[in-house]
């Protein structure tokens, strides 16, 4: 049932799929916008996507900030738990011709539907994408060092 999963079991389901399809996420991640995407994920192509993780209808229909997150990448899907229904999702306030969908539980996910790309201009592909990478190799640091964490930088 969809009110049995967290947040945390849908954003590791979605991971793998991520993974899977060949897509580096990154947790948690803030953007320029002052925006924080639950999931910013990187291909071999330099390709971003964000994913958006909502377990409940409430929080899927309460959320009005999330079209500050296209300007951001490439791709953008939704996900949420398996057992949510779906209706919302398929309706022009979810702009379903531009927005994917993946449905997700604890220990995988599938595309329900898939993302179509937009490209990004250059400079903000490039601003996004080194600073994903700085973001990825303090957090790194921090697991290995976590006294690094007091230097500063997530």
């Amino acid at each position: 049932m969809a009110h049995d999963l967290v947040a945390t079991d849908v954003l590791r389901g979605t991971c793998r799929w991520l993974l899977r399809a060949g897509i580096s996420p990154l947790a948690e991640v803030p953007l320029g916008n002052g925006r924080r995407a639950d999931i910013l994920g990187i291909d071999p192509a330099g390709q971003l996507t964000i994913v958006e993780i909502k377990v409940s209808l409430a929080d899927l229909r309460g959320d009005r900030k999330w079209p500050e997150y296209l300007d951001h990448c490439d791709r953008f899907y939704w996900a949420v738990p398996a057992g949510l229904p779906l209706a919302d999702l398929h309706t022009p306030a979810f702009l379903p011709e531009i927005t994917g969908l993946i449905v997700a539980d604890r220990y995988d996910a599938e595309q329900v539907r898939a993302a179509p790309s937009r490209s990004l201009s250059a400079a903000r592909r490039k601003a996004i994408t080194v600073a994903l990478a700085r973001r990825a190799a303090n957090r790194w640091l921090g697991l290995v060092d976590p006294e690094s964490a007091l230097l500063g930088y997530d």
